[in-house]
């Protein structure tokens, strides 16, 4: 950190003016773009100045805390020493600044030049009195009273450990440079989502989760937060996000070796090397060792023959591949004529003039019913060649001599390894579906608030939409769920931030049940919402609709839901059968234990038909309902299965048999996890009017999903009728009181307007 007397009377002039643009640690698209601008035209300005301004001014670089802390002290002795009558602006502040600095060049500050240019760049950054500074010190404000209950406190809990990121997106994303404009033709759709990723990661942002030598900061989470932050704005530059820097550098990162990232790593994080991630084939969607696309080593040339063998095996739904130049292609491995299964290369598709290269053949996948700003495409390879290096070997590796080795010597192992290092997608996609639906409510409930209809008789008021009882029910219970979503999915981005070779597996199965569970919410939640809105929640400006087209291919990509539930379910079906075989008959007695007390204490018939409101309301009911269903379901589905297979029949047809028990299991299990994330955060708050109003949330999701469940519950004699009953009054109760706060709810969201822009919400 330079001393104060290093400063110019040039960079003193300017120090107001950065340091209320960089006040709130972000330094816009549009601020950016302005101060490269006015700095060239700043003709008092030497070159080393502009220089010094320039690095000032790279909003992946801010000034560190204790530069910026350098700078408030400067300012505010300067501050301090101005007499009332000089205080009008910072342009007075910096001009007064660089009269007092000791280099002798106080003439020239008293120029009509000088000063004109610094108005100028004021103005138009919107700064317009010494207020405006002032109002960043807090020790010159009195203590703020303490308020009641607000939706600032709700926000404060939500965003949680990764409030800076939310914080510093929200801000972003609010600049004039990321305006939507009016509807767009798909092809100036994509360009606009392409220039606001370049905009993104000038930002750093895509390089977030990347090690520092490559312009990153290591930080999964924070790369995560972002990703969900733009589900707030545009899903397509969301998705876009995502295939650059997380699928495509993401690969180059989790798969390829030091090589790989020394080459390419920096460039895909600074999108100055556009790629895609080319693994779906049209014949083989999920199952992707199945896929047909072969390499083939050739040890005389030293390099692989990149080949889709047929049709259908060309590479479907690709992102990016109208604008990529390098793909990540997943192919069959064969050296020496034996196949080492699915393997990552690195193909180049483009040169750097934007033409296909020879043997590649791409076409656009055309009008979608939504991302159309994502240019997704199908690719084919015909014999293309490639250099020994464009492996990503990380898993395997093969030499010059033809010689395939891997450490880690089991096929099946080997692949599921690799896809598991690539499992961060699953994490990201619910986030940002999630936002959506956050959006959706917001802007259904917001219009409930102020949309009448129908009264009594025409001498009263028309009844707000959001006191009948049909509506809070519609509503209510959705933005319950998203509350206990938000909180999970938090979770599951803690748990694969923490992960360790001991707990991948683990952390795949929780990722694929979160995905699955929470983007199945996303498309109800915003098809509730586009009705309890009517005719206006139809109109594109209200952007349910479009919310709506955007995320719905959320429930197939990343994996089909309905196979990720499935891949959940044996993966419980695993755990199960592996806690015999360690625990052998102590872990069987053990097991019988827990299930003769189960049903004495669960099903004890006083238990059953229990409807006092305080047991209702009791977490240890609700956990206890959530854990039996999900409990009885694994004991069945194994019974079922092992009785199957013992009477001879193949585990394939066994477990087809048994698919939608599976099926059910898995929903079982992660709604367990949702509940129990949610009461975890709640226990961790200290007590205030913000908790207290998270407790109530709490229980309408907690027995919403008991009452969503009741038929299975009645069939396993867990509830009997009265009981359901009584849980469906104290729903309806339950969702009146959460109406009186369903405004704070939504506002805790922290959307902000630019971003929320339906008509029928501000």
């Amino acid at each position: 950190m330079p001393p104060s007397s290093a400063y110019t009377p040039g960079i003193r002039s300017l120090l107001p003016l950065l340091y209320v643009a960089w006040a709130d640690r972000v330094l816009s698209p549009s601020e950016v773009r302005l101060l490269e601008k006015k700095a060239s035209e700043l003709t008092f300005l030497t070159a080393a100045e502009k220089e010094l301004l320039r690095r000032w001014t790279n909003p992946r670089t801010p000034p560190s805390r204790e530069l910026f802390q350098h700078w408030r002290i400067l300012l505010h002795d300067q501050t301090e020493a101005l007499s009332s009558d000089s205080r009008k602006s910072l342009v007075d502040l910096g001009l007064e600044m660089a009269r007092h600095s000791d280099s002798g060049a106080e003439p020239s500050w008293s120029k009509p030049d000088t000063r004109l240019a610094l108005e100028e760049l004021e103005e138009a950054l919107g700064m317009v009195s010494i207020e405006t500074y002032r109002s960043l010190f807090p020790q010159d404000q009195p203590e703020p009273a303490e308020g009641p209950f607000s939706a600032a406190a709700l926000t404060q809990i939500l965003d949680g450990r990764y409030a800076d990121t939310r914080r510093h997106m929200r801000i972003l994303l609010s600049d004039p440079a990321f305006a939507y404009g009016p509807p767009q033709q798909k092809e100036d759709h994509r360009r606009q989502v392409l220039h606001w990723c370049r905009l993104l990661a000038k930002q750093g942002l895509g390089a977030l989760s990347y090690p520092e030598l490559y312009g990153g900061r290591s930080d999964m989470g924070a790369y995560a937060t972002a990703f969900e932050s733009l589900g707030y704005h545009d899903l397509s530059l969301a998705v876009k996000f995502g295939v650059q820097f997380g699928l495509f550098g993401g690969s180059i990162l989790w798969l390829g070796t030091k090589r790989h990232h020394d080459l390419y790593l920096a460039e895909a994080g600074s999108l100055q090397l556009p790629g895609c991630f080319a693994m779906t084939e049209t014949g083989h969607g999920s199952n992707v060792r199945g896929l047909e696309t072969t390499a083939t080593f050739d040890p005389v040339e030293d390099e692989f023959i990149v080949h889709s063998p047929t049709e259908q095996a060309g590479k479907e739904y690709i992102g990016n591949a109208l604008h990529g130049r390098l793909a990540t292609v997943f192919a069959q491995l064969i050296v020496g004529g034996e196949n080492h299964g699915v393997h990552a290369l690195l193909v180049p598709l483009r040169d750097e003039h934007h033409r296909l290269l020879p043997g590649i053949r791409i076409e656009d996948n055309g009008q979608k019913v939504g991302l159309n700003g994502v240019d997704n495409g199908r690719i084919w390879f015909d014999q293309v060649r490639v250099p020994r290096e464009n492996l990503l070997n990380r898993f395997g590796e093969v030499s010059a001599e033809g010689v395939y080795s891997s450490p880690i010597e089991n096929p099946g192992r080997r692949f599921f390894t690799m896809l598991g290092t690539l499992v961060g997608g699953r994490v990201c996609v619910p986030k940002a579906g999630l936002s959506a639906a956050k959006s959706g409510l917001t802007i259904a409930v917001r219009y409930a608030l102020r949309r009448r209809q129908f009264a009594a008789d025409f001498t009263q008021p028309e009844t707000l939409l959001l006191d009948y009882p049909s509506h809070q029910r519609r509503l209510m219970p959705l933005l319950a769920k998203a509350y206990a979503l938000h909180f999970a999915l938090d979770h599951l981005t803690d748990r694969y931030v923490a992960r360790s070779d001991d707990d991948i597996r683990e952390i795949e199965s929780l990722a694929a049940g979160l995905k699955s569970y929470a983007t199945w919410f996303t498309t109800e939640c915003l098809q509730e919402c586009r009705e309890a809105c009517g005719g206006k929640g139809y109109l594109s400006e209200n952007r349910i609709g479009g919310l709506k087209a955007d995320t719905d291919i959320f429930t197939t990509f990343e994996g089909d839901n309905t196979v990720l539930m499935q891949l959940v379910a044996k993966s419980l079906l695993t755990t199960f059968r592996q806690s015999f075989h360690e625990e052998g008959t102590m872990g069987v007695l053990r097991f019988l234990a827990t299930r003769i007390t189960t049903a004495v204490t669960e099903r004890n018939p006083i238990v059953v038909r229990n409807t006092d409101p305080e047991h209702l309301l009791d977490p240890d009911f609700h956990h206890s309902a959530f854990t039996y269903r999900e409990q009885r379901l694994l004991y069945s589905v194994a019974q079922r299965l092992r009785n199957r297979i013992k009477s001879g029949e193949n585990s394939y047809d066994a477990y087809l048999a048994c698919q939608m028990h599976l099926l059910a299991l898995a929903e079982a299990h992660v709604e367990r996890i949702v509940l129990e994330q949610f009461r975890n955060r709640i226990e961790n708050l200290e007590a205030s009017e913000a908790k207290a109003a998270l407790e109530k949330v709490y229980a309408l999701f907690a027995l919403a999903t008991i009452e969503r469940r009741r038929a299975w519950y009645l069939e396993a004699n867990y509830l009997e009728g009265n009981k359901t009953k009584a849980i469906r009054r104290l729903i309806d109760q339950l969702c009146l009181e959460v109406r009186q706060q369903a405004g704070l709810l939504v506002d805790a969201f922290a959307i902000p307007p630019s971003l929320l822009a339906a008509p029928i919400a501000l």
